[in-house]
């Protein structure tokens, strides 16, 4: 009996521990690039040397960001320490890009109203739970019935960045979005299970633990997609949450519409709750935990942006009579 691929065993241990879709599409890439780059040889072969040589390629001759070249060391230490069983150890002389200070747009009030009236829903709750609670687009999109508590105005973001939970506010504003869209969703949960559709997405080990979970409404995401989908792991059929993309372009869409210079994303809006809340002089400490930063530093880049008009000084020409 044959072993399997290297991939398909790559594949395999991330998915044993649970690692993200997305992180495990972007592993595969990585150790692909690698093999190819060394001429298609079996990384039991290389080392060090190699994943260097490899790594400075990215930021000399491709010109990679720090984030992308930091993952492509982590897809080859993945490999390398589960896949293989061996420490890369040291890397000789890697060249890493320069990491560039970038500051985080933001919006003002004005502004993030401007952008909310030109939204349709579901995006114009989505816009608000982003603005107004702090959520990456992504923690809004898994939200599940569950995790939105009308009752006490709050919302539970599981396995946000860093695979922790969290609780944030639930904007008041965001209410009758989120009671409209609990209805389609248990419009929708009751149509598929008429049609027998009772499989759900879960993350990590839940869905063995909670074989029964597509039959429970609680467990069903709150802005349901309105078509079917395979779940590209299972291969089962089931309804997953709306897809990220059309958020994102009805964003953008919605601050040109408003007349915004700024560039303006999902994390603008995230962005701005930020700053806003430290502008009304919120606690860092507070406002770091609403996020969910595992580093309060994290958090601190939004105190640059509070200096107006370049770290608070008037400038002289204002001055003038």
């Amino acid at each position: 009996m044959t072993s399997p691929k290297l991939l398909d065993q790559l594949r395999a241990k991330l998915r044993y521990k649970h690692y993200a879709l997305a992180t495990e599409r972007a592993y595969c890439h990585w150790v692909k690039r690698f093999i190819f780059f060394h001429q298609k040889r079996h990384p039991r072969d290389m080392g060090g040397p190699e994943i260097a040589s490899f790594l400075t390629n990215l930021a000399v001759n491709e010109h990679v960001a720090v984030a992308t070249q930091n993952q492509a060391l982590n897809a080859l230490v993945f490999l390398y320490r589960e896949i293989l069983g061996k420490e890369i150890g040291e890397l000789p002389d890697v060249i890493r890009p320069q990491k560039p200070r970038r500051l985080p747009t933001v919006l003002t009030k004005a502004e993030v109203e401007a952008v909310l009236r030109c939204l349709k829903e579901p995006y114009f709750t989505l816009a608000l739970l982003m603005y107004g609670a702090g959520l990456r687009l992504n923690e809004a999109l898994r939200l599940r019935i569950m995790d939105v508590d009308f009752a006490r105005k709050e919302l539970i973001v599981r396995a946000g960045k860093g695979n922790k939970d969290r609780v944030t506010m639930f904007p008041e504003r965001a209410v009758t979005g989120m009671e409209k869209q609990r209805i389609k969703a248990r419009d929708l949960f009751e149509r598929d299970m008429a049609n027998g559709i009772t499989f759900i997405n879960l993350p990590g080990a839940l869905l063995r633990k909670y074989p029964n979970a597509g039959k429970d409404f609680r467990w069903r995401f709150i802005f349901p997609s309105d078509a079917l989908s395979i779940d590209p792991r299972s291969g089962h059929r089931g309804r997953h949450h709306i897809h990220h993309k059309p958020v994102q372009r009805a964003i953008a869409n919605g601050a040109k519409a408003a007349g915004i210079m700024k560039r303006c994303t999902c994390h603008t809006l995230r962005h701005s709750f930020a700053t806003q809340l430290l502008e009304a002089g919120y606690d860092i400490r507070t406002v770091q935990e609403l996020l969910g930063h595992a580093n309060v530093a994290t958090t601190m880049i939004y105190t640059h942006v509070l200096n107006k008009g370049g770290k608070g000084v008037r400038s002289p020409a204002d001055n003038m009579i």
